[in-house]
């Protein structure tokens, strides 16, 4: 499981044996040319003269960089398969290593580009109508979540976030499902809040799948939705980011460096989706929101952290 994956990268990476064991496994000494024991260390800085060892360790398993990318990757392969959950696995992981503004422009970018080849077949099997009535929402809640992330400080960001997601899945769990009749403003408001959390952390999936999971679709259109909706909202962050100053020099170096291993996990993702069942869909969906709820808790920050 995704999360079960990522409590292992954020429980392990940082432990001394752990680093040791991987070292083992991969971790050559290159000696750096012209200065490899080409200097000589003299007394009294030492006993006796001996040369000066310069050696290079290529600690590449072991090396805080690797959990990153390996968080990238199954992130991807989540955003792929149930098309969201990347923010739930790959921003508490991240946010440990970065400052969350830098990460959340950070995953915006990569999830943007990693993500676009899935819009095609889901602007084919999407209700586009539907979904553009969502999409109005999110217009006008991208913008106000970017102002919060440049403003709210990011613990108490986080316990309001973890503490609707909690409410969200208690709400799934307990079976209801909303039988009636579409309404717009409904619709507009659960757009508008999955926008808000994308412009505030990039954690707009639990509003968007809690909404149509409870709907009477199928799981392919359901996804197409998704995928859709999320399109369109990457779009607006973008330009929010943008304007805002989020998306600096930085975020775009690191992209290029976890942006191919992100795209590689969505394409895995997507490959998976076509052979798993509905049923097997919706359970993923439901464990991805309860990720977000234990992962996401300010309280663990010193354990998961």
């Amino acid at each position: 499981m995704p999360w079960a994956l990522l409590s292992v990268f954020v429980f392990t990476w940082g432990v001394q044996p752990v680093k040791n064991a991987l070292n083992a496994i991969f971790a050559p000494k290159l000696a750096i040319p012209l200065l490899h024991l080409a200097v000589i260390r003299m007394p009294p800085v030492v006993p006796k003269p001996e040369p000066e060892v310069a050696l290079w360790s290529a600690n590449f398993l072991s090396a805080a960089g690797t959990a990153l990318l390996l968080a990238a990757l199954v992130s991807g392969t989540a955003r792929g398969f149930s098309g969201f959950g990347s923010a739930l696995i790959f921003m508490p992981l991240a946010s440990s290593m970065a400052a969350p503004q830098l990460v959340a422009a950070l995953l915006l970018i990569i999830d943007f580009i990693g993500a676009a080849p899935l819009v095609p077949n889901a602007w084919k099997q999407a209700d586009r109508r539907a979904t553009a009535v969502m999409v109005s929402g999110a217009l006008v809640g991208v913008p106000i979540g970017t102002y919060f992330l440049s403003r709210l400080d990011p613990v108490t960001t986080r316990w309001i976030i973890s503490a609707f997601v909690f409410a969200l899945l208690l709400l799934l769990l307990s079976g209801w499902r909303y039988r009636g009749k579409d309404h717009a403003a409904i619709a507009v408001g659960i757009g508008g809040l999955s926008g808000f959390c994308s412009g505030l952390a990039q954690t707009g999936g639990p509003p968007i799948v809690g909404y149509w999971l409870g709907r009477p679709l199928s799981s392919l259109i359901a996804r197409a939705n998704i995928l859709l909706f999320f399109a369109a909202s990457d779009f607006f962050s973008t330009v929010s980011y943008a304007l805002t100053g989020l998306i600096t020099a930085d975020a775009i170096r690191f992209s290029l460096l976890v942006g191919p291993v992100y795209a590689i996990g969505v394409l895995i993702g997507a490959a998976l989706f076509g052979r798993a069942s509905e049923t097997l869909f919706r359970g993923i969906c439901y464990a991805l929101i309860a990720a977000a709820v234990i992962i996401g808790l300010p309280a663990l920050d010193g354990v998961l952290r």
